[in-house]
Parts: structure tokens; sequence; C-alpha cells
């Protein structure tokens, strides 16, 4: 990792001597015994209020500082491409213990939902470059709403115990059962109005620019149509939101970068949101001076296509919804289940 080196680990596999003789320490590492349940983890120092430090020194007390990240210095993307394509090399090389571990080794996150939609997009790459198999993820939930960690059992919040806690969750990572979890492909297209305001765009983690695209109506658009628009793509795992609940989501965002330390744990991080809430959502809307933007039904088309229909069928949209979320778990904002399924 310290490299940035997929074939760091190649010294290993050459002729130290020049003789043509076997390389003894890889000779050695070929046929040494692999570790029990490898396992590495990934903190967000900047999640759990103070909590998220002292966590990851935790975590190297047990584990050892090689085998713990801190994500504010490796990118989980930087672990896939040198970590995991090392340890490739070396498996394909025939170092044994190498192979043992690409294949059964299992990733601690100590973040929030966020973090873990970082490092489980990251980790989905390895889909797509058919790069089996995906290590399964584990949670120490450190965030505000916490719903991916409150859906697969990992708990709705870290223990006022985090000591023995984080013990108990790397035995659960290692030896719990895998579940499985969709998920899902997201495209955002949108007219470009200059270079400018392209630049001063925020993206989190969790969306990457595309560039110019063709403008795709399905039909159900009116107006005049732009011919190119600028796109954006990303994965989700809980959800996705457009209209309030994406506002105040991504208020919080610009606010936690530009002045982290008002959202210095979930209590404050709470309270913020509620605050969005009120000053976005509901009473102090910007939208109040022009009432036609206050619901979404004037300034959206809503269409779906089933899976057995190659026709788009148009949905309509009450004026008075605010907000369209598209779920993937049965936890929403922090536990909330309004749909009660």
């Amino acid at each position: 990792m310290r490299a940035r080196d997929p074939a760091a680990g190649s010294f290993a596999l050459e002729d130290r001597d020049g003789d043509g003789s076997c390389n003894p320490w890889f000779d050695a590492a070929a046929h040494d015994s692999a570790p029990e349940s490898p396992l590495v983890a990934f903190v967000n120092p900047r999640s759990g209020g103070r909590l998220g430090p002292v966590l990851k020194t935790r975590l190297q007390e047990l584990i050892g500082e090689d085998q713990v990240f801190d994500l504010t210095i490796v990118k989980p993307s930087d672990f896939v491409e040198y970590a995991l394509a090392c340890l490739e090399q070396l498996a394909d090389s025939g170092d044994h213990s190498a192979r043992f571990v690409r294949d059964n080794l299992r990733v601690m996150v100590a973040g929030g939902d966020g973090t873990v939609g970082w490092v489980l997009g990251c980790l989905g790459q390895l889909y797509v470059q058919n790069r089996g198999p995906v290590p399964p993820v584990a949670v120490i939930p450190l965030g505000t709403g916490n719903d991916l960690s409150r859906s697969f059992g990992w708990g709705a919040s870290f223990s006022f115990s985090w000591k023995a806690s984080a013990k108990r969750s790397l035995y659960k990572a290692i030896f719990g059962s895998v579940s499985c979890l969709d998920s899902w492909h997201v495209v955002v297209s949108v007219p470009e109005d200059g270079e400018e305001e392209k630049e001063e765009l925020d993206l989190p983690h969790s969306l990457r620019r595309l560039g110019q695209c063709t403008f795709y109506d399905d039909g159900t658009a009116k107006g005049e149509l732009p011919e190119t628009v600028s796109c954006f793509d990303g994965v989700f795992y809980n959800y996705f939101s457009i209209g309030m609940d994406a506002q105040v989501a991504y208020g919080f965002h610009q606010l936690r970068d530009e002045k982290p330390f008002l959202a210095s744990g979930p209590l404050s991080n709470k309270l913020i949101y509620a605050g969005y809430t009120c000053k976005q959502g509901w009473f102090f809307t910007q939208c109040i001076s022009d009432p036609e933007l206050r619901g979404l039904r004037n300034i959206i088309c809503l269409s779906i296509k089933r899976m057995d229909s190659s026709e788009w069928e148009s949905i309509p949209v009450p004026s008075s919804v605010r907000a369209i979320v598209a779920l993937n778990l049965h936890n929403y904002a922090s536990g909330r289940n309004p749909w009660g399924i």
C-alpha cells in the first residue's frame, strides 16, 4: 500500500543472488501457514465524534497497525487497486498463503452509512473487473442514522463500552454468516449551465462525473429539450431521494466539509439535520416566495418501466409530495419506517 504498486511483492519472486536458485524467502512463504481469519479494517476518524480516532488505536492494538486503514489517508479504491492486486499476483505465482488470504479476506468498516457505502462501492469494482471473490463487509456503526448497520444486525449505534464492543465486533466479523445486499446503479443527467457552475459542484463519494452525454428522452419530457447534458453516476445501497430529503442531506454534507467541528457526534448531527429540515423543508424554504415550486409535481415527471413491459408508465405525483425516496432497506432516516413494511 505504501508503494502504491501492485507488484510491490515481486521481490519475493526474483532471484536475489542471480544464480538461478529459488528465492528462499518466497519458498518459505509459499508453503507457510495462512492466517486463520484474515481481516482488515477501515476507520473513518471523522465519524462518531471523538470516538473515531480512539477506536482506530484500539483496533490497531487488537489486529495490528498494518491491517487498520485510516480513510483520510488510504482510500478503499487504493486498497482494491494495490493491496488486493498484490495478493492476487503473489497467489498466481504460487504463494498458497496469499491465495488463502485473498479468498477468505473480510473487511470491517468503522463509520456511518456513507462510509460503508463508499467501501462497498470500491469493492464492487471487483465484480466489474472479474476479480472475485468480493470480500464481505462488517460494520461498526459510528454514523448518525446507521440504517444499513441496523438492517443487518450490527446495531443502531456504537456501545458506550466501546473497548469490549470493538472486540465483540471483530469476532462477529470473523465468524458471522454472510448476507447479501442489493446495489443500485443510478445515472443523473442535468442541463449544462456553463463550465463555472460544474466546477463548483461538490460531489459526495457516491457520485462521479461522467462528462457530457446525449440527452435521453423516454417520451415524457416536455418543452425545449437539450441535445447534451452533464452526466453523473453512482451506486446506492440504502436509498436515494429527490427533492426536500436530498436537499437536506446535501446541505448537511456541505456543512460537515466546511465546518467539521459542528458535526461532532450523532446527537449534534441529528440536531443539524432537524435544523436543515425546518429551513429547507417546511417553514423557511426558499420556495416560499414561489408557491409553484413547493411541490415536486410542478417540476418533475415520474414514469416507470416494468420488467415485463417495454412501455413507460406515467406515475402521477400528488401536490403535497415534497420528496421522492427509493428504498433498498426497510429502515430510513435513523430507523424510521413510515411505510409500515
